[in-house]
């Protein structure tokens, strides 16, 4: 994670932008008073996390989620061949 003055931030905000969305990498900006600093991301990332908090907070899929794991850690699953599905159909 990379740390950057606001200044500089600011200056160059197109080009910090660009990367923080291309090196899918978070961005401090940081500022004398340490109470203004913040972390910049991008949307594909926040929205990831946003969704992984959602995920996390319903019990029921979670219930769900370790009742799976159990089940592929004790070996108690049967796999198959994926469907060809044609376009054209």
């Amino acid at each position: 994670m990379e740390a950057v003055a606001y200044s500089n931030f600011r200056q160059n905000l197109r080009s910090y932008m660009k990367q923080v969305n291309e090196d899918a990498d978070t961005l401090i900006v940081t500022n004398k008073n340490v109470e203004d600093t913040v972390v910049v991301l991008s949307k594909r990332d926040y929205d990831s996390m946003q969704e992984t908090l959602r995920v996390l907070s319903n019990e029921y899929v979670m219930d769900k989620l370790r009742r799976g794991d159990q089940q592929f850690s004790e070996g108690n699953f049967k796999t198959h061949d994926l469907i060809e599905v044609s376009l054209d159909d």
